[in-house]
């Protein structure tokens, strides 16, 4: 049995419930905010007219950015094996919408993207999840090796590397890099390996030059946005044209040494550009050589990062990817949940630099026929 203080506080809770879940007569909250008598009588404001505190100008995520939760045979054996092995993966640290289709995959489609160097960046963009730290631990010796050792296992025709970026080592981490595409053509000589570097500003020309002719086949370096939004939202120590210098310096080193690469580079979409911006962006892009771009979405991680300024449309991607083949990109990846790393852009690239090699090697015979007339 209830006792009389009960049955109020009971009976005040009764009326809350019943007014904010149903419609009342509206008037304006007083000067001083409600009184207790307000809350015991029902008489409060309905939830349209309640203060909402936080961030109100977030727009609203749309239906075709939405996806489904990450699972599948092929999605848990990768992370098995990436655990096993202590590898980090930027699908996970960046918090990667795509994670569940790459890594769902069938047999021989199914990828990841590995992040090597550790899970603790030096810089500290506005648009990433990843951790940040001025001095993060030392590097993984092993790391190559073992980066090497799960990637043979998974019998893939492309791989992508990423990493932090390292501004506490000498060489920003180029070496480490270096050895890690070494270890993995000596395991997998035929597998495809695009590595998404840092800027290794302050390094000096030669560390981008040292993993340009490691042997990968795509060399990858994110401007993530237009010069105008780089000081918004980059680290303070990006920036664009820096950025431009190393796509061309990895080009460069490439032809130097006698070897084919591709450069590639991705654009955000959505944290405050303008399209005339977007437009001098790729003029610039194909004027440094870059072969590749993807356009994507910029999506907050966590609320303690920028906010996207807005959503868009489907169909202004298409526009993009449209633009960006007419001005001569070989490949363009243009869509809301695209990533400088997304396996159908993969794809495509793998069979372009597989009928490269296949006619590098007609060509490398047809010379030996002829030196043996």
């Amino acid at each position: 049995m209830l006792s009389k203080r009960s049955q109020t506080i009971v009976s005040i809770g009764r009326s809350f419930a019943t007014a904010v879940s149903t419609p009342s007569a509206r008037r304006k909250l007083p000067a001083d905010g409600l009184s207790f008598g307000d809350f015991a009588s029902g008489d409060v404001l309905p939830v349209s007219e309640r203060v909402i505190l936080g961030n109100t100008s977030q727009p609203r995520l749309p239906s075709f950015l939405k996806h489904p939760i990450p699972s599948g045979k092929s999605y848990t054996e990768i992370k098995k094996d990436l655990r096993g092995l202590g590898l980090h993966t930027v699908c996970e640290e960046a918090k990667c919408p795509n994670i569940g289709d790459c890594w769902g995959g069938d047999k021989g489609q199914a990828t990841a993207t590995i992040m090597l160097m550790g899970d603790q960046c030096t810089r500290g963009c506005r648009f990433c999840s990843v951790k940040t730290s001025r001095l993060p631990p030392p590097l993984d010796v092993h790391e190559p090796e073992n980066t090497a050792e799960a990637i043979s296992r998974w019998g893939l025709g492309y791989i992508v590397l990423t990493s932090v970026d390292r501004d506490d080592l000498i060489d920003g981490g180029a070496n480490h890099i270096a050895q890690t595409i070494s270890k993995i053509k000596q395991k997998a000589p035929s597998i495809l390996v695009e590595a998404l570097t840092p800027d290794f500003a302050g390094k000096g020309a030669e560390a981008v030059h040292l993993v340009a002719t490691s042997g990968l086949d795509v060399f990858a370096h994110n401007v993530e946005t237009v010069e105008r939004c780089t000081p918004f939202v980059r680290d303070r120590r990006a920036g664009f044209q820096q950025s431009l210098t190393v796509l061309e310096e990895a080009k460069k080193a490439a032809r130097a040494a006698n070897k084919e690469i591709l450069t590639k580079t991705s654009i955000m979409l959505g944290v405050g550009e303008e399209a005339d911006e977007i437009m001098e962006t790729l003029r610039r892009l194909r004027a440094s050589d870059v072969d590749v771009v993807t356009f994507g979405q910029y999506m907050r991680p966590t609320k303690r990062h920028m906010k996207v300024d807005r959503y868009v449309l489907p169909e202004e991607f298409a526009k993009w990817k449209d633009v960006a083949e007419g001005m001569g990109f070989l490949y363009v990846a243009s869509g809301p949940l695209v990533r400088s790393s997304y396996k159908a852009g993969e794809f495509f690239i793998e069979n372009v630099l597989k009928k490269r090699r296949a006619r590098a090697q007609v060509e490398e015979g047809a010379m030996g026929d002829r030196a043996t007339v």
